[in-house]
């Protein structure tokens, strides 16, 4: 657990996208994430001092695997929109838990006013903070909490 800014700022910032918008993140054929979302995230990132680092997947077990590597490589959070595994994957609940990295959940719309079934989150009790509805923008706002600490400890 981040236990201040200056731990967050001596490492970086792990940012996992799985969502269903490939074509808002996506590496060129050098293997470099460009697009509107993740330039934006790099450029709020770097203005706070942090990096932010990006790794997409739309299997969860891959998604696992890079979660359980964040805890060898340091990393101080992780902002992670689950998509579709947001209702039902345990496993990557178990994933961030297991972890203690703090992580904020991500949606890009709000999930309180879609149907029933993507209604409720079995990942956001794994998490320090939940931002839903506030489009692209809601990437910054996970690192902006992440970096500035303003989460309760669970």
């Amino acid at each position: 657990v981040v236990d201040d800014i200056t731990a967050v700022t001596d490492k970086g910032t792990l940012v996992v996208g799985i969502t269903n918008f490939d074509p808002m993140d996506y590496q060129d054929a050098d293997g470099t994430w460009i697009g509107f979302d993740a330039d934006m995230a790099k450029e709020f990132a770097a203005s706070l001092g942090v990096e932010a680092e990006f790794f997409q997947s739309n299997g969860e077990g891959e998604i696992i695997t890079r979660i359980h590597q964040s805890y060898y490589d340091n990393t101080d959070g992780i902002v992670i929109n689950p998509a579709a595994y947001t209702h039902y994957s345990y496993a990557i609940f178990d994933a961030l838990k297991t972890v203690s990295i703090p992580a904020v959940e991500v949606h890009i719309s709000d999930i309180t006013k879609r149907e029933d079934f993507r209604r409720n989150s079995v990942i956001t009790p794994a998490c320090v903070a939940r931002i839903a509805g506030e489009g692209i923008n809601g990437y910054m706002h996970a690192i902006d909490i992440l970096v500035h600490k303003t989460y309760k400890n669970k």
